[in-house]
């Protein structure tokens, strides 16, 4: 059988995967964690893995990504798709817990990777950018305002790119002060992020309908 081979992003995240820049600052052997395909649509900017995605390998598998999936109204197949969703933190691993929760992400792993991998992710169509240190680089302009005022002015840069609060539990009296959220913010992710996928089913679709009638041609090419 022929050896499929390895696509440029492929070959990227294989290096990713085995990156040990930060490796004295770290409380665990280096464990990147990240998700994508050159054909993803969504792509969720994150801050870093916490301990029990470093223990996983899974990104946002944890009570986070439980509030997110719920945010985007979709459920954990589709999340994990690579073809769909693109999942890049700005630290790929657990950078260790401080005393107020986890510490941020290390400086060594954006500069180093980040571009590279954006790079060859030329479908992207909607950036969600959760939590101070993802709006730090990708809102660079507004990068000293802070996460709420960030939410707050939300449509400046829709539909292309959206300022989230962090899904963490950690956020819950944030949420509870800021109502317009859940009430205004929500609903139109939710409308966008399934107009998205939609748009991609059908295409989907209709490459592999077309796969299909080529391979069916194919095959009555040979019967004559």
């Amino acid at each position: 059988m022929a050896t499929i081979p390895l696509t440029p992003i492929d070959n990227l995240l294989k290096e990713v995967r085995s990156c040990t820049l930060c490796k004295e600052h770290l409380p665990c052997v280096p464990r990147p964690v990240l998700q994508a395909h050159q054909d993803a649509k969504i792509l969720i900017a994150g801050q870093a893995p916490g301990s029990k995605v470093q223990q996983t390998g899974i990104p946002f598998d944890d009570a986070s990504g439980d509030r997110l999936r719920e945010w985007m109204g979709i459920d954990k197949e589709i999340f994990y798709d690579a073809k769909q969703m693109a999942i890049l933190p700005m630290g790929f691993c657990f950078p260790g817990t401080g005393k107020s929760g986890d510490l941020p992400p290390r400086k060594e792993c954006a500069p180093q990777w980040r571009e590279q991998v954006l790079a060859l992710l030329p479908k992207i169509e909607l950036t969600l950018v959760i939590g101070q240190y993802a709006m730090a680089w990708h809102l660079q302009d507004d990068s000293k305002t802070n996460v709420t005022q960030q939410v707050l002015d939300w449509k400046k840069n829709w539909p292309h790119l959206l300022p989230l609060p962090h899904p963490s539990p950690r956020n819950n009296i944030w949420l509870k002060q800021n109502p317009w959220f859940s009430e205004q913010v929500l609903p139109v992710l939710k409308e966008q992020v399934a107009q998205i996928l939609k748009t991609s089913s059908s295409a989907s679709f209709i490459r592999t309908k077309s796969e299909r009638e080529q391979r069916t041609s194919s095959h009555n090419i040979f019967k004559q």
